[in-house]
């Protein structure tokens, strides 16, 4: 259960994310799909090619400083666990992408990947009905 000190540090968390380098983001989409684990575990979810095994553990514990995993000691090994969702991650970025390098239009955005032939009519048709399907809902 969580009390109200842990919530306040997971809501700085989120806050304060520190932006992960390609490495520590490839790490972290197996830590998010495979849950608790200990390195070993991650290594062998990893794709072709895989690091060395001492650069994984390197990898994750930076990411324990950076408290996107915790861990807890099992045994002689430990085990880690993403305290930071996948979705927090998303929106979190996604939203500095955005204001970055769009100047916080999500319009702009999408008249970009239009542009870029990135994106269809049909496709852009669909986000619209998305668009309209959620605002009845609210």
């Amino acid at each position: 259960m969580l009390n109200y000190e842990c919530f306040v540090d997971l809501r700085n968390i989120r806050n304060y994310m520190e932006k992960l380098t390609i490495q520590e983001e490839e790490t972290m989409l197996v830590v998010w799909k495979t849950g608790e684990a200990n390195v070993k575990t991650f290594l062998e979810q990893m794709e072709e090619p895989k690091p060395p095994y001492t650069t994984l553990a390197s990898t994750i514990k930076n990411l324990e400083k950076k408290k996107y995993i915790a861990s807890r000691p099992v045994g002689n090994l430990y085990l880690y666990k993403p305290i930071v969702s996948h979705e927090d991650y998303k929106k979190k970025f996604m939203h500095g992408f955005v204001e970055n390098y769009f100047a916080s239009s999500y319009k702009e955005l999408v008249s970009f990947f239009v542009e870029q032939k990135k994106l269809s009519a049909k496709e852009l048709k669909e986000i619209i009905e998305l668009i309209e399907e959620k605002r009845k809902y609210k």
